[in-house]
Formats: structure tokens, sequence, C-alpha cells
């Protein structure tokens, strides 16, 4: 790999790149106008509503504008969020501020604050109980702004919920219209327009559209929806958009998921036709209502979101996007570099003196597997807020601190904010979830080594059979090609190509007489086990439950012993597993896990949302010597997204059954 540097003097021949360095004779100036503040470095000009902080225009590059000039001026950036009263309807709040400040003003930094303040006044309006602050923040050099909110709900203050919250920035179609999210997920995309009645045709959800007689000619016949553009939260560290004329880049950066909820795998959106590009904070995407912010009892909250960097970089002889995106991809890795930041001036964002450090080891123990203790390698560990085994997937109140440990299982978790957590971990290739018991409190400047911290994953007996690669994502089971009346070309032949639109209808094609059938010992889950247990459609609107079987040979069997089937699912949208033993009738079923997850994943062309591990008791007096079947029967049956996906599936043997273990 070539070094940073070296990459970007190549680029910096055909780009215009974002640090001019602080020699650069050119200093920031603020200009406050009656409804206007005017930030200018000589490489950007931002312009916001007073005092509302709506990002009206940026100049850049020769470009008056590079927002959507046609939209009116407060549908063009700008922070927002949803709610509702606990039970109510929801709420679209567009925050506008009410008060302007500025915080700094020197030639290296332009800091200003655009606040909204909430009082008993304002219940039952359409303003959500928070105060909300929006900064803006110009540098020097800088070819780009950052932007951050501070939101606090005081003590007393009524109860509400707040599924989403976000920035969302509406650049001007007749120049942007190539969009890029990582080196593999680029392209030409529609136009608006296209979306619309008589050039494009809603499938079965509004955000997916047929392109039936698109601007773009070659785009016909494939589908569009903004889902289909979704990024796990640990690789959502750069999108956004180029424009061939003149050649900008306008990119969303977020060097930082500390304040982002759900976790390193969550999945969101990013960039989408409009052209849109969005900076995450709080949703419930690929989660569910779980996930949403909750506040009782008049709690007292504080959050910091962002910073988050908009970057706009040019090229001087455009030949290719591909220099635009690798410059950006430098840019981000600089941001990333330098956090936390040491401009910000509010006191509610600490620098990396006023944050922690944790380190250790983890080690697994399974003596099914090793004797020995087992490196953790690339688990992912983190540190949440104090909770249960696995709380954190489903926290969305404070901060999270997320890293990888190398292969002999050692991390380190830098840049902690103060505060109490619990430190949480998960390990690819074992099931379950680890939670270090003891609180850490954490101070300013404290390296707090835990040494070694032992897993011990769920495991009753040796392994007899197993499905899958319990990595909390259905990836490796068998993704089927779209109807090729319904395809994204980006997708063909892609790593990602379960974000094609509509493969859940592709299961009755596969299996148009009878439900998947899987035997141990023949089949290939790679190519048998279908990704994603889905209904199956009878008539025009009707849909029916499926019921998978799992076949496989026991002998001997031990009619006195206790056998243990865990179920491990990436994702679960109102779904009720039944689990039965050789007897398909067994009324109730063996085990059922009643109504859950909300997570929407098969439709938003996830492979996973959040991850459920159930452990289910099989009586050895169940099973027979020789064939002996699981039925997996997913029983809700009104919807062609009730489903779920598996992660993997392991059947243990009874403890005492030591002839079974693994050599």
């Amino acid at each position: 790999m070539r070094p940073l540097h070296k990459l970007r003097k190549a680029i910096s021949n055909c780009c215009t790149s974002g640090q001019q360095g602080p020699m650069s004779p050119i200093g920031v100036r603020l200009y406050v106008q009656d409804k206007y503040v005017i930030i200018d470095n000589g490489l950007l000009q931002l312009t916001l509503s007073k005092p509302d902080g709506i990002v009206t225009g940026i100049q850049y590059n020769g470009v008056d504008n590079v927002m959507e000039v046609l939209n009116k001026e407060d549908n063009r950036g700008y922070w927002d969020h949803v709610w509702s009263e606990p039970g109510g309807n929801i709420i679209f709040d567009k925050i506008i501020g009410t008060d302007f400040s500025i915080i700094a003003e020197d030639d290296n930094q332009v800091e200003v604050s655009f606040t909204r303040m909430w009082d008993p006044s304002l219940k039952d309006t359409t303003i959500a109980p928070l105060n909300i602050e929006k900064r803006f923040v110009m540098l020097r050099g800088s070819s780009g702004f950052y932007t951050y909110g501070i939101y606090e709900h005081l003590e007393g203050w009524p109860d509400f919920d707040m599924p989403e919250a976000r920035i969302a920035f509406k650049l001007r179609k007749d120049k942007f219209q190539y969009m890029a999210l990582a080196d593999d997920r680029q392209r030409i995309m529609p136009m608006p327009d296209d979306r619309l009645p008589g050039r494009g045709k809603q499938l079965a959800y509004p955000e997916a559209v047929l392109l039936v007689n698109p601007i773009n000619p070659e785009l016909k016949g494939e589908v569009d929806d903004k889902y289909q553009y979704s990024i796990e939260n640990k690789d959502n560290k750069v999108h956004g958009w180029i424009s061939f004329d003149p050649p900008i880049g306008f990119w969303q950066i977020t060097p930082s998921d500390e304040f982002r909820t759900g976790g390193p795998i969550k999945q969101d959106l990013t960039s989408h036709v409009g052209p849109t590009t969005l900076a995450m904070f709080v949703s419930t995407h690929y989660a569910g209502a779980d996930l949403a912010l909750q506040f009782r009892g008049g709690e007292y909250w504080k959050k910091v979101f962002g910073p988050v960097f908009m970057y706009l970089n040019s090229s001087w002889i455009f030949t290719d996007p591909q220099l635009l995106w690798e410059d950006a991809k430098i840019q981000m890795q600089i941001e990333v570099d330098s956090w936390p930041y040491n401009f910000p001036f509010s006191e509610d964002y600490p620098t990396s003196e006023q944050r922690g450090c944790v380190t250790g080891r983890l080690l697994v123990s399974d003596r099914y597997i090793d004797d020995e203790y087992i490196y953790a390698g690339y688990a992912y560990v983190g540190l949440a807020l104090p909770g249960e085994t696995g709380s954190w997937q489903r926290e969305s109140k404070g901060y999270q601190f997320w890293t990888r440990a190398d292969a002999f299982g050692e991390f380190s978790i830098s840049n902690v904010r103060i505060g109490d957590y619990n430190l949480y971990a998960w390990v690819p290739g074992f099931v379950g979830d680890y939670r270090f018991d003891a609180t850490i409190m954490l101070t300013a400047g404290c390296i707090i080594d835990l040494g070694d911290l032992i897993y011990e994953p769920p495991r009753d007996g040796p392994t007899l059979w197993e499905i899958g690669v319990p990595d909390r994502s259905a990836a490796e089971f068998f993704v089927p090609d779209p109807n090729p009346n319904y395809v994204n070309r980006l997708y063909i032949n892609h790593p990602d190509r379960f974000r094609q639109y509509g493969l859940w209808e592709r299961y009755a094609d596969l299996y148009p007489d009878g439900d998947l059938v899987y035997t141990i010992g023949e089949s290939d889950y790679t190519k048998d086990w279908f990704f994603a247990q889905v209904t199956r459609k009878s008539g025009q609107s009707s849909y029916l439950s499926t019921t998978w079987q799992i076949r496989f040979q026991l002998d001997p069997v031990d009619q006195n012993g206790n056998y243990k089937l865990r179920i491990a699912l990436a994702s679960a949208s109102y779904s009720d597993l039944q689990v039965r033993v050789n007897d398909l009738n067994a009324n109730p079923p063996h085990f059922w896990t009643g109504i859950i997850g909300k997570d929407n994943a098969i439709a938003r062309h996830g492979i996973h949302g959040l991850y459920w591990l159930y452990d289910v008791d099989v009586r050895g007096s169940w099973l027979v010597e020789g064939t002996n079947t699981v039925f997996l029967t997913q029983a809700m049956n009104t919807s062609p997204f009730h489903g779920i996906m598996y992660d993997y599936i392991r059947l243990e043997g009874p403890t005492n059954s030591d002839s079974n273990r693994r050599t």
C-alpha cells in the first residue's frame, strides 16, 4: 500500500484536496447579516440562515451554490428528528434555531451556535421537549466545515420517544449524479424525477421504485431503493456525491461512532437519490422500536452528536471519479486520526486529555474444542452503558466505544469519555455475548488494564452437527439471483448480492412444491439453506407459514440424556419461531419464541438485524436411532416480510457423551 502522504501527493496533481496547512495566508472570515451568517475561508463559503441555522448555500470551486437551489432554503441542509409522545403519532421536527451566537472568531477558526430552547408553553406543539444547540465550525485552510449538536432533556420534562435523529444535505440534482459509498459501491444514480409516476413504478413499499422511463435510458428496468445503500456503522466513515461538470466531490465524513446507537454492526442509511447525503445518529432501521430513544419519569439526559465533517474536493483535470473518491478516503483517515478533535469550544465535548483508555486480552474457554484457552481473535470488544449481557445492541442514550481485538485477543479502547461502563464483546466463530461483570469507572487520563478476560460461550455438550457460521450474519447462506425484472446492476456478481430487491419472493420460485429440507452430511448450507425463512405467497394477497426441516442421523441415542439445540438468529421481523422434534403436529411445540423482532431487514436488504440466541432443550426420549427431524416453523404469515434469518444452528449431545467429543 502506498504511504498516505505519497498517495495524497499523487492525487493532488489532479485534485484540490482538503488541507492547505496552518500557514495559509487566507484566514477565516465571519459576516453576520440580518437573515444570514456567512463563513468564508477562501476555499469555500458557507451560508447559514439566521437564527434558524439551516445550510442555505455552499459556494465552492466556482459554483455559487452546490445545495439544491430549486428547494426552499429550509430544505437544503438541516438537522431534524422524529418523535412522539408515548403511544402517540409520529411528528417530524426540523430543528429551527431561535437564537444565534458567536462562539469563536479569529483567523484560524470560526465557530457559531444556533439554539432552540424548550419550555412548558411548547407542550402539545410539534416541538420535542429538548434543548438543542447546533454548532458549525470552519477552520483555516480546510476544504469543508464541521457541525455538531448538543441535545438535552431536563429533569421533570415530559416523556417522549425519539426513533430518529440526523442531518440531511440535499445537493443540486443537475450536477451531482454519481454516488460513492465504498470502493465497490459507487455508480451513476437515477434522477429524483425518475421516481415520480410516469417514470417510476412503486413496488412493495414507497422506498422501492422500478425505473420504467428514466431520464438516463441506460437505467431502465433497474430498481432504486435507498435501503440498498445502507452500511454498518463500523464501515460508515465517508460517503457522498460527485459532480462531473465541474468536477467536484461532496462528502460526509464521520470519524467516530461513539455517538451512534446500536454498536458497530448496526446498519443505517447513507446517501441516496435526491441527491441526498445523511449523517444518521439515532434510528430504528434494522433494529425496530427497541433502539428508539425513550424518556420516562422526567429523567435528565444530555448527548453530543458529532462533529461530522462536510468535505468538498475538486479535480483540475477530471478523468475518473475514483480520483475524488480516493482523495475523500484520505481525508477521512486524516479526520479519524485527529479524533477526538481539539478545536470544538463546547465543554460537553472532551478532548483526548479528558478521556480514558481500557486494555486487556480476551480468551475463549470451550473444552469441546480445545482443553487450553483459545485466543479470541478479532473479537469485537466495546464499552457501553452498564446493562445486561448483550444490552449494547439495544442501547441508545449513552456513548459506545468499540474496537477489534488482534489475532491474539488483545485489545485497546482509547479516547473513551469519562463515566461508568460495562465491557461487552462477542467473538466471531462462537455463539453468545460476553460481559465483564464489574462496572468500569473511567476518569480523565486513566488507563485501565483488565488483564486476561475469559469468555465461556454457551456449551452443554459436544457438537453433533452444525449449520452456518456464528458471525451474526446470514451472508454465508444461499442468496439467490434477483428476479431479472427487479435488478440493481451495482449488485450483480457483488459481495453484497443480498441487497437486491425482492429476494424474499425467490423462495417460492426455488421451492414451488414444498419447503426447504436440509440433510446433515449431504446438504451444503452455502447452496441448500435459503438466506431467510420467509412466508410463501398464496393467491393475490395472502401468505402461508413455512416449515423447514433438518434431517440427521443419530446412532446411538441416549434416551435418558438431555441434548441442546442452539439457534442463533441474525434477524427477526414480526416472527414466531416454533421448534418441534420428530413430531410435526406437537401442540404446543417443543419450543417457541413468541412474536419477536421488528428489524425489517428482509425488506431492507440487510442480511442481519438484531441478534437473538435461543437454547432449546431436547430430551433424549424425543429422539430415535437412525433418522431424526427438527421442524422449524415460522408461524406469522400476514406479510411477505414476516420472517427470520438464521445465523447458526448447532445440536449438542448430552454432557456425558464423551464418545462424541471432537478430537
